[in-house]
């Protein structure tokens, strides 16, 4: 198969495998009485990153870690710039106060992290461990609110069965699964036709197909008012993948990077954390510009070195 078409194959399977995966998460989130606030942050948020987490474990299997670490950065700013800025032209966002206290300085503290963890050029084993424990400390105090909110206000659960949403999850799964592969040849292929390094491809072109979930969960959660969803499973989705998806790659196979071409992307990743940041627990719609405006600013950046 053509290096692009395998790569453009992938990435369309990581995208449906991904919307799949995402209904399946929520309706069984939703059968045992999730919080909608915790569903975004935790539920949602991990099942939109299934496809980073996917091609994470896939390239590192395969020793291309790189792929992994670019997508995951790249996947970050488009997230919180481009998905963000969409969801934005809606309306402006009211945020949770606890999101505001809890996840938005984890957030950008991420990027902070791993440019530290990066510095020296390679991410080892050891880092990954590091990663994996702030993941740890962020998610035990995200389980323990929910705990909290559920004896506090009980949902009514859904008069639905759940053989429905775990068929879509198992379904969303195996795409996911037949994804990863295809994704990894196909950039690491162009990688090496195009004479750029397999970070840049994820970055740029593996980043914008695996966040079609999160862009279709942001833009279903504002049709449908449920605005705790939304930014939650943006913000989740970005600490999902800078601590846990990282790690396990960084864990499997150490990452070797190019700290000129690396530091533009997490610094891109930390500012479009700072634009999106509430004034008053809102996040106006004017903001959208300015995310637009950085993301074309993080693309010129990194294509530039």
């Amino acid at each position: 198969m053509n290096d692009a078409l395998a790569l453009l194959a992938g990435i369309l399977l990581a995208g449906a495998g991904g919307h799949l995966f995402v209904r399946g998460a929520l309706g069984l989130a939703l059968a045992l009485r999730v919080t909608p606030a915790i569903i975004g942050v935790t539920v949602a948020a991990f099942a939109t990153s299934s496809p980073e987490l996917m091609i994470g474990v896939s390239s590192a299997l395969a020793g291309a870690p790189a792929i992994s670490f670019g997508n995951v950065i790249g996947a970050n700013v488009v997230v919180l710039t481009l998905v963000l800025g969409l969801a934005l032209l809606f309306g402006p966002l009211r945020e949770d106060p606890d999101t505001l206290r809890r996840d938005f300085p984890v957030a950008a503290g991420v990027p902070l992290l791993l440019a530290v963890l990066a510095w020296d050029g390679v991410l080892s084993s050891l880092d990954g461990a590091v990663l994996l424990c702030a993941f740890l400390a962020w998610l035990v105090p995200v389980i323990r609110d929910a705990l909290a909110a559920r004896d506090a206000e009980p949902v009514t659960p859904l008069p639905r069965p759940v053989r429905r949403p775990l068929l879509l999850g198992i379904a969303g799964l195996t795409l996911l699964v037949l994804s990863g592969q295809l994704v990894v040849d196909g950039a690491r292929a162009l990688a090496l036709a195009w004479g750029l390094s397999e970070f840049l491809v994820g970055a740029v072109l593996v980043a914008l197909g695996t966040t079609m979930p999160e862009l279709a969960t942001a833009i279903a959660a504002r049709l449908q008012g449920q605005d705790d969803i939304g930014l939650g499973e943006l913000l989740g989705s970005t600490i999902f993948n800078g601590l846990f998806i990282v790690g396990v790659a960084a864990t499997i196979t150490p990452v070797q990077l190019d700290w000129r071409t690396v530091a533009p992307a997490l610094a891109c990743a930390f500012v479009a954390v700072l634009i999106t940041w509430p004034r008053r627990a809102v996040i106006s719609r004017q903001r959208a510009l300015l995310l637009f405006a950085a993301y074309a600013t993080y693309v010129a950046l990194v294509l530039g070195h």
